[in-house]
C-alpha cells in the first residue's frame, strides 16, 4: 500500500490535546453495531473484539443533489460487496483488492468515542482492513479537504489503533499514474479460463528477459487475445509492472521474483 498511496503524516502536535492520563484505553470506547444493536468495547479490548460479527455503524444513503458519491463495490478478494461514501473510497477498495492480502474489509467499522482537554469527541474511521494476525485502520480524505478538527480525530484514531497493535493510515491520494493503472488492470480481475495456453506463453517470454508490453504481445501466438490475459496476470501479480509509470505498450513487464510458475 505504501507504494501506491499518498498518505498524510500526522505531526505529534495533532494529538497534543488528547487525554493522556493513565487508564485512557479503558475510558475511550468504540461503538460497534451487530444484529441491530450497539455493542460497546473499550479501546483496551479492541484487538480481541469479534469484528467479523459487526455491520457498518451507519448506512450508505443516496439522495438527490448530494455532494458525495456513495455506493457499493465488489471485491474479488473477499467475494462480496463493500460500501463506500466517495469515489476516493471506491478507489481504495480497488487498491485493496489488487493487493489481495486482506482477509476482510469492514466499512464504517465503529464509532470511536474519545476525550480531549475540551471534552468528549467522536470519530468514525472509514475502513478496518483485517490482515493475517493484524489489521489496518484507514481514513480516506483528499489532502485539500483536511481541516484542523480532522487532525485531532485522526490522531485519536491513530492512538486507538496503536493500542490494539494495528497500523493507522490516512489516504489523501495516489502516487502518479497508479489510479489509472489500477483501473486498467481491474478490467481483467475476475477469473479467466486459459484454453489457448497464453498464460504459459506470457510467463515464459518474460522469464527470458523483461519486455515492453507491446513487444511482449506481438511475440505471442494471438496478440489481441494475449492483451486481456496479460492484464489478468498483472492483476494477479504473476507478472509485474511499475505502476508509477503509464501503463501502455511502452511499459516494461517483469517476472515476479524470477519465477515462472
Amino acid at each position: 500500500m505504501d507504494d501506491l498511496v499518498a498518505s498524510y503524516v500526522l505531526e505529534p502536535s495533532a494529538g497534543a490535546c488528547l487525554e493522556s492520563r493513565p487508564g485512557w484505553t479503558r475510558r475511550w470506547k468504540t461503538v460497534w453495531r451487530a444484529s441491530r444493536a450497539e455493542v460497546i468495547c473499550p479501546v483496551q479490548d479492541l484487538a480481541v473484539f469479534p469484528a467479523l460479527a459487526s455491520v457498518p455503524v451507519r448506512g450508505f444513503t443516496w439522495r438527490a443533489r448530494q455532494r458525495h458519491r456513495p455506493g457499493l463495490a465488489y471485491m474479488v478478494t473477499t467475494g462480496r460487496m463493500h460500501g463506500f461514501e466517495s469515489l476516493a473510497e471506491r478507489r481504495l477498495l480497488l487498491a485493496l483488492d489488487f493487493l489481495g492480502s486482506a482477509e476482510e474489509v469492514l466499512s464504517q467499522p465503529f464509532r470511536l468515542k474519545f476525550t480531549t482537554v475540551d471534552g468528549a469527541e467522536d470519530h468514525t474511521p472509514d475502513y478496518l482492513v483485517l490482515l493475517p494476525g493484524t489489521a489496518v485502520l484507514v481514513d480516506v480524505r483528499p489532502g485539500h479537504l483536511i481541516k484542523d478538527k480532522d487532525l485531532v480525530k485522526f490522531a485519536a484514531a491513530e492512538r486507538a489503533a496503536a493500542a490494539a497493535g494495528w497500523r493507522y493510515l490516512v489516504v489523501t491520494g495516489w502516487r502518479r499514474h497508479v489510479a489509472t493503472g489500477l483501473d486498467a488492470l481491474s478490467a481483467r480481475r475476475r477469473p479467466m479460463a486459459d484454453r489457448l495456453g497464453l498464460h504459459g506463453e506470457l510467463l515464459g517470454l518474460v522469464a527470458e528477459r523483461p519486455r515492453r508490453f507491446g513487444d511482449l504481445m506481438e511475440e505471442t501466438s494471438l496478440p489481441a487475445v494475449a492483451r486481456a490475459h496479460a492484464l489478468h496476470l498483472l492483476w494477479r501479480r504473476r507478472l509485474a509492472v511499475d505502476l508509477a509509470q503509464p501503463l501502455g505498450d511502452a511499459a516494461w513487464v517483469y517476472p515476479v521474483g524470477g519465477r515462472n510458475e
